[in-house]
């Protein structure tokens, strides 16, 4: 052999050592090009798009018994099935957790919401990289990747602009990303992020989210669709409907006028009625008596029921609103010609929440932070506001209880009015039994493998070089064809703080566990689900040796899927002392423009603090310096008319100082203190330059949360907290930088809680 052909030789085999599947000689005459074989899906694999509404009751949509006007959420159901037997987590990020990965939620480290860590690993607040997400798994097979709306999976201290970003929906699977991070934001103006940055939303009158969002979704897909339509794609749309805070333009909310003036009590008996008439629960459900603590509607006045009736009417018309843009999303599917193979997946994350307490809130802040609800004759003086832009509405648990028909308890509880949740399958290729009911049993891991069943991938053993847990759901395909196969599933667990129940071949066994009491102590009653519909028989006294081998099976779940230690904290989970650089520190140093996400910022709750800022203006210069939080809650430090202001906004409690006089031109120093003197409680001083020129009282402030919107320099994120100023207000000086000073007199906060 020449040196030539040695040197030949030697490039091929190099080539093919590669993965090069041709020939590389010297020149390209001697050469034969190679082109890898294009990834492409399982032949006829359809579109995918998941929709997920948040804290929507299993009777809140009119295919499953309500009054709520849901006529495109209808037609899909009209055109699929309806689950009337499937079953959530009880709260947002372990749902969602177990939808993307077809695992439990405990088992990938999601135990609850993704702004908790606990050190241990059920409860990472963070989705393990070991338990690929669908995304992961189809982008890989061919599929277009599209997340839209509330994400809620990563660390909220990981969202800032320095990341980190593994978790964020890009770096797990998706192509593309529009929404929010948190478990909830203002729809009217909301902390938007694009791809892998923070943005300010689209300057336009009469802005909402859902319209938005509805509006990415269509054009992510139109795009994608004009330039492969050859290609499926994978849409995971997650609204903030119904989740608090209730906002919908008024038209919407005015449409239900007079609706609900009958009460709770009222409406859940139509909703039940209307079940049983339509048979989306067996003839046979009972109604359970009321929930502990909810009062009969009777029991209210006039006035209590208007401003009451009215916080359903927002709830009603934000359901209904989203309906009709979510029904814009089908329309143009079909127009496009890609709704026939499109699979449509539409669920609620979990029940109706009681966090309104009995009477509600206009201002969802002030339940967070541990304050009454404002007097009633101000809600009535603002009652035409509720759902609107200066709204914060959270609605009484009357409504929450309405919206669970026939079911007990609500969101963040293992019965069914946390877990049993309203699931709607459309495919017009793969379904034919049009508007049927289905009543196997399944939950919210099964989703995952249904999906990929049907587009034909197996679940990869191996993702990105990391071993992956074994999928623990189970498939639903079965059930496109056959309503009368019994389930698939043999056994399912539950835990949400503290609250267990374990289901096995009909019977679930259930506690209800009260903060701070022995687990030793819980209270465990039994059903036999495929003949007591709504956990209305207990039967624990008769079957003991029944329950008792359910609780046992409780337990060795519970140790296969990282579900201990047991852990019943709430507001403490906030406070768990664990390694966090970003904010581990007592003084932060921020520039102009800078904008940090909530968890992301100095805790200012509970202790001493100060901010400083070094500014440079002429005599007419105003604007925000430092702001955090939105109308409903926060604080913020502004020049306005020439005067140095302070208003510190706890949910509506405005704690307002003013300089004496307007400020020098120049370079000057201002600054911000608060003097912890009490619980929650101090004294706020402005200082100009060193001196003090205004002090004020602050009685309460932020207990556990004092928003979701962070900190902005030289800005407004939201719309302000102070009601003396409107808009962004950006200073039009110069800001050179803040600087927050925390004391060394924090103690722990001992009020309110906050789930998402």
């Amino acid at each position: 052999m020449t040196s030539e052909d040695q040197s030949s030789a030697q490039s091929s085999a190099q080539s093919s050592a590669q993965g090069f599947g041709g020939v590389v000689g010297d020149t390209v005459g001697e050469s034969i090009p190679w082109w890898p074989d294009p990834v492409t899906p399982p032949p006829g694999s359809p579109n995918v798009v998941v929709i997920v509404l948040d804290d929507v009751g299993f009777a809140d949509l009119g295919c499953f018994g309500s009054e709520i006007d849901t006529p495109n959420m209808d037609d899909l159901a009209a055109r699929g099935l309806r689950y009337n037997n499937f079953h959530t987590t009880a709260v947002c990020s372990p749902t969602r957790a177990c939808l993307l990965t077809g695992r439990n939620h405990h088992s990938v480290g999601m135990a609850v919401v993704s702004n908790w860590d606990t050190g241990f690993p059920g409860c990472t607040g963070r989705i393990t990289n070991r338990a690929a997400t669908l995304a992961e798994m189809l982008r890989p097979a061919g599929y277009s990747t599209f997340a839209v709306g509330k994400w809620h999976l990563a660390p909220i201290e990981d969202t800032t602009p320095a990341g980190p970003f593994d978790q964020w929906p890009l770096q797990r699977g998706f192509d593309r990303f529009y929404g929010f991070m948190d478990g909830a934001t203002n729809h009217w103006d909301p902390d938007l992020v694009a791809d892998n940055h923070h943005i300010d939303r689209p300057d336009r009158p009469d802005y909402h989210l859902t319209e938005d969002l509805v509006e990415q979704a269509i054009g992510m897909v139109t795009g994608q669709t004009s330039a492969w339509p050859e290609r499926p794609f994978f849409l995971y749309l997650c609204f903030g409907t119904g989740h608090y805070p209730l906002h919908a333009p008024k038209p919407y909310i005015d449409r239900y006028n007079g609706r609900y003036d009958a009460g709770w009590g009222a409406i859940r008996q139509e909703r039940f009625a209307r079940q049983k008439r339509t048979g989306i629960i067996p003839a046979g459900t009972e109604l359970p008596p009321f929930n502990p603590g909810v009062p009969d509607w009777n029991e209210l006045s006039a006035d209590e029921q208007k401003v009451a009736a009215r916080m359903q009417q927002a709830y009603s018309g934000m359901l209904t609103h989203t309906d009709e843009h979510l029904g814009k999303l089908v329309t143009t599917l079909r127009e496009i010609g890609r709704a026939e193979n499109t699979v449509f997946v539409l669920l609620s994350d979990n029940g109706a929440t009681a966090e309104g307490g009995v009477s509600g809130h206009e201002n969802a802040m002030r339940y967070i932070n541990g304050l009454d609800p404002r007097p009633l004759d101000q809600q009535l003086a603002d009652i035409d506001g509720i759902g609107g832009p200066n709204s914060w509405t959270v609605y009484p648990m009357g409504w929450a209880m309405a919206g669970n028909t026939p079911l007990k308890w609500y969101k963040q509880n293992t019965h069914a009015g946390g877990v049993r949740d309203p699931l709607i399958i459309s495919w017009a290729a793969g379904i034919t039994e049009n508007g049927a009911i289905r009543t196997q049993y399944h939950h919210v891991s099964d989703i995952a493998p249904t999906l990929l069943e049907i587009i034909g991938l197996n679940e990869p053993a191996e993702m990105g070089g990391v071993a992956q847990i074994p999928m623990e759901g189970t498939s639903m395909a079965y059930t496109f064809s056959d309503r009368h196969t019994a389930t698939a599933k043999t056994e399912q667990y539950y835990e949400m703080l503290g609250h267990r129940a374990m289901w096995a071949g009909g019977w679930k066994a259930v506690t209800r566990h009260i903060q701070g009491e022995s687990f030793d102590d819980d209270r465990w009653e039994l059903y036999h689900l495929d003949r007591d519909f709504s956990e209305t028989r207990d039967l624990a006294g008769t079957e003991p040796e029944r329950l008792a081998s359910l609780i046992d099976r409780w337990w060795a779940a519970a140790r296969a899927h990282q579900v201990l230690p047991l852990d019943d904290r709430i507001l403490e989970r906030f406070h768990v002392p664990k390694p966090r650089p970003i904010t581990n520190r007592s003084r932060f140093v921020y520039y102009p423009g800078a904008y940090i996400p909530s968890d992301g910022c100095p805790d200012l709750k509970n202790v001493s603090y100060g901010i400083t800022v070094e500014l440079d203006r002429a005599g007419s210069d105003d604007g925000t310096l430092v702001a955090c939080g939105d109308v409903s809650s926060g604080f913020a430090l502004f020049i306005r008319n020439g005067r140095l202001v302070w208003d510190y906004n706890m949910a509506w409690d405005h704690y307002t100082a003013m300089s004496e006089s307007t400020l020098p031109s120049g370079r000057l120093t201002v600054a911000a203190t608060f003097e912890r003197t009490g619980n929650h409680a101090g004294v706020g001083r402005l200082l100009v330059n060193g001196d003090e020129t205004a002090s004020v009282a602050m009685p309460h402030t932020h207990s556990t949360h004092i928003h979701a919107v962070g900190i902005s320099v030289g800005f407004t994120r939201a719309p302000s907290p102070s009601r003396r100023v409107t808009g962004r207000f950006p200073f039009t000086g110069r800001i050179i930088r803040a600087t927050i000073d925390l004391g060394d007199d924090r103690e722990p906060s001992d009020q309110a809680l906050i789930l998402d």
